[in-house]
C-alpha cells in the first residue's frame, strides 16, 4: 500500500532562503530512490511573514520509505549535514507523518 510522508514546517522569515536551498537538495535526492512515485510542495506566507511550507512525499510501501529514511541519513553523514541542528539554529518548526490515503 502506497505511504505518504508529509513535513509541515514553519520557517522564520530570516531563514526562508536557506531551508528552501536545504529543502531542494533534499528534494531532488529523492527523486531517484527506489520506490519514490511523486512528491509535491505546497508554501503560504503567514500574518507575520513566516514561512509555511507543506512537503508531501508518495512512496510504494512500508519498505520503499523505510530505506529512503536509511539513504537520506546516509547522504546527511556523507554531506556532515544535521538536520536537527539546522532546524533549531534557524528556530524552524517542523511536524512530520506518516499517511495512508483513504479509500
Amino acid at each position: 500500500m502506497t505511504q505518504i510522508f508529509i513535513d509541515r514546517f514553519i520557517v522564520p522569515q530570516n531563514a526562508k532562503a536557506e531551508f528552501i536551498q536545504r529543502m531542494t537538495i533534499n528534494r531532488n535526492f529523492i527523486k531517484d530512490l527506489p520506490g519514490f512515485i511523486r512528491d509535491e510542495a505546497y508554501e503560504r506566507t503567514d500574518e507575520e511573514g513566516n514561512l509555511i511550507c507543506i512537503t508531501i512525499a508518495v512512496w510504494e510501501n512500508e519498505a520503499a520509505i523505510k530505506n529512503a529514511k536509511e539513504l537520506v541519513q546516509a547522504e546527511y553523514k556523507k554531506e556532515g549535514f544535521n538536520m536537527p541542528a539546522m532546524l533549531e539554529r534557524l528556530g524552524i518548526k517542523m511536524e512530520r507523518g506518516l499517511y495512508e490515503p483513504r479509500g
